[in-house]
């Protein structure tokens, strides 16, 4: 594979994703670490991602509460973001994840509506600031670096004394016999007491995410009340995910 190619495939892996491993990317590409280390090295230099220890970031994913002009599918995120605002109502109590399309639902959230918020994103707590109807609660903890979220014990012992109406959460794989899944344990934890904190959980997802899967499990997608993708909900490329008890809209 030429490294033009390489780059191209390392580039929509860490769009889709927002974070990858260098070892994961090294096992797609059947080269070796050195090399793919090289390849994401060239591609930070010329702004294109960001190089992190043992993996990269993309550019849209650790933007701060100004929108990034490099968030992967936007027009689809802003579409997911659109549908989840109609489950919104005056004095609701929610949770809104890290993450690109929980970013755009917090700008969509309308100025009118009272709403509390709790979030472990920066961003996001950055973004809902200006909402003069929401109050917003920040859930703290050790931040994470790359993904801008709090993350340990003391933001999984804080979410363990809330319940939300709803969670908006996102994921970096999903598959309708897996589940939700992610490539960092640390990760995982928290998004296993934000579901548990909450009456319904709400996937938000880009279609490119769905039939993938990783290594360390987040729930079995029945865990999930709703599932929003771009895609009308009739779209066949959601059928196997019709066979569970999920609301897909």
């Amino acid at each position: 594979m030429l490294k033009e190619e390489r780059q191209r495939t390392i580039l929509n892996e860490v769009e889709l994703h927002n974070r990858v491993q260098l070892t994961d990317i090294a096992e797609i590409l059947d080269v070796s670490i050195d090399t793919v280390r090289r390849d994401v090295k060239e591609l930070d230099a010329e702004n294109k991602l960001r190089k992190v220890h043992g993996g990269a970031v993309s550019l849209g994913f650790i933007g701060s509460s100004t929108r990034s002009t490099n968030v992967y599918a936007l027009d689809r995120k802003i579409k997911i973001a659109e549908k989840a605002v109609t489950l919104l109502r005056d004095g609701g109590v929610i949770f809104i994840d890290g993450g690109t399309t929980c970013m755009e639902l917090a700008r969509l959230i309308p100025a009118r509506l009272q709403l509390t918020c709790f979030t472990l994103s920066l961003p996001v707590a950055m973004e809902l600031i200006s909402k003069p109807n929401t109050t917003v609660i920040f859930i703290g903890g050790e931040v994470s670096k790359d993904a801008q979220i709090s993350m340990g014990a003391s933001a999984i012992h804080s979410l363990s004394e809330i319940q939300v109406d709803y969670s908006f959460i996102g994921t970096g794989y999903v598959d309708s016999l897996y589940g939700l899944t992610e490539f960092d344990w640390d990760i995982v934890q928290v998004k296993k007491a934000v579901i548990k904190s909450s009456k319904k959980t709400v996937l938000l997802s880009i279609s490119e995410k769905l039939n993938s899967q990783h290594r360390y499990k987040t729930c079995d997608i029945n865990a999930i009340n709703t599932m929003i993708t771009e895609l009308n909900p009739e779209n066949n490329l959601l059928n196997l995910f019709r066979n569970h008890d999920l609301r897909i809209l």
